[in-house]
């Protein structure tokens, strides 16, 4: 099978990268043909295809003159770059079946549209909350937030709830009102979502209810070799924005005094706030590594007591908890969104409220005072991830929906 993977960014930048890279590995390794489509940008993997992709464009807040951002706004509407250049690749690879992850913004669902005019099978993984809140996140200033679920587009202009800009938020209103009116993702076959959390905020919004399906992600339990002694530092690896929770974790570590460790793994917006944070309350006890290679992130976290994943936000299934598990790590996360169909509280994991450190810290310093408890409950994750995570149910499952893109895809014609 020639399958061909659209994502904005093509290197180990968060979670659906690394889901997207994984998965077009092991399915490369089963035979098929992969390929891939995306945006220019220093980092990507090499792919064959780059000559085909569009200019790289930063929508990071404040990164860009007025200019800029006009045109910007102008692509994340409908990107003309985009939907050329990936007809371009799709003339050449033919592939029997296009893999959508997140093309929002910098590629817009013009790649879609290609696709359909191509008559390509399309099914989508939803890593996020795009489709149902404007602003990915679920958040309106740092606090949850689902009034567009329920109260329709206009909500994150009156809150203002996208980088606390008026018109940023119209921007992100008025892409979602466009692409919902003029439906265009109506020809993806098959919608993916990773939790039942996002699958059923998709449904309460009345978004695709109809070809939406609920997957596991996946790890590579088997291959990775498990923690094998009790004991080491908490570990976070993530993105560092606000809504990850990572000072919750620093404030954490703080209140446990020489007790407590943390060793972060990762980058992004918040770094340099965070490291004086960590300098203020916590000195000499917050290590941060950067952005690591997935090797090292495996051995940092097969050297961790447990897994911190402090967010403030829905996550929806995070592929670092299944990574955590395959070591034989528990996981300390809160209690919200995709993490509890994940950590079991008190048997893989704990459970805590987010942005209360000390709640953090009472869960961090039971499993830090019993080292083979801890390992137990790290045990117990393993077991979990080889029984529900595997890499083979996974991708059989995601032959079933190819395939069922390809039968609506012939109906269609």
């Amino acid at each position: 099978m020639r399958i061909l993977h659209v994502n904005k960014f093509l290197y180990r930048r968060g979670g659906a990268e690394s889901y997207m890279l994984d998965l077009a590995e092991l399915q490369a390794r089963r035979g098929d043909q992969v390929a891939f489509f995306g945006m220019s940008h220093p980092e990507n993997l090499p792919t064959g295809y780059d000559q085909h992709f569009p200019k790289f464009i930063d929508m990071t807040p404040g990164s860009r003159g007025p200019i800029a951002q006009v045109r910007g706004v102008g692509r994340m509407m409908w990107s003309t770059s985009a939907r050329r250049g990936i007809a371009r690749l799709i003339q050449e690879f033919q592939p029997d079946v296009a893999h959508l992850h997140n093309i929002y913004h910098q590629l817009s669902p013009s790649v879609v549209a290609a696709l359909r005019d191509a008559g390509v099978p399309t099914v989508m993984t939803l890593h996020d909350y795009k489709l149902a809140c404007p602003s990915y996140s679920f958040l309106d200033h740092g606090q949850i937030c689902t009034a567009c679920v329920d109260g329709g587009l206009g909500e994150p202009i009156r809150r203002r709830c996208k980088d606390n800009s008026l018109a940023a938020s119209l921007a992100v209103a008025t892409e979602t009102w466009l692409h919902r009116r003029f439906g265009a993702y109506d020809s993806v076959s098959v919608f993916i979502s990773p939790s039942k959390f996002l699958a059923g905020q998709l449904t309460r919004a009345g978004i695709y209810a109809d070809r939406l399906q609920v997957l596991d992600n996946f790890g590579d339990p088997t291959s990775i070799p498990a923690k094998t002694e009790p004991g080491g530092p908490l570990v976070f690896v993530g993105r560092l924005h606000q809504g990850k929770g990572v000072d919750t974790a620093i404030r954490a570590v703080g209140l446990l005094g020489a007790q407590g460790r943390l060793v972060i793994a990762g980058d992004g917006p918040e770094r340099e706030a965070l490291e004086t944070l960590a300098e203020q309350v916590a000195p000499g006890r917050v290590t941060f590594l950067g952005r690591l290679p997935r090797e090292e992130v495996v051995d940092l976290m097969r050297s961790a007591t447990a897994l911190v994943m402090p967010s403030r936000w829905y996550e929806n299934q995070p592929m670092t908890i299944l990574e955590a598990f395959s070591c034989g790590v528990p996981v300390i996360g809160t209690a919200m969104g995709g993490i509890p169909e994940l950590v079991t509280d008190g048997a893989t994991g704990r459970l805590i409220a987010a942005d209360v450190p000390m709640e953090l810290a009472s869960a961090a310093l039971a499993l830090i005072r019993d080292p083979m408890g801890a390992f137990a409950m790290g045990q117990a994750a393993r077991a979990l991830a080889i029984r529900r995570f595997g890499a083979e149910g996974h991708t059989n499952r995601l032959r079933e929906f190819y395939a069922e893109a390809a039968r609506m895809t012939r109906k269609a014609k």
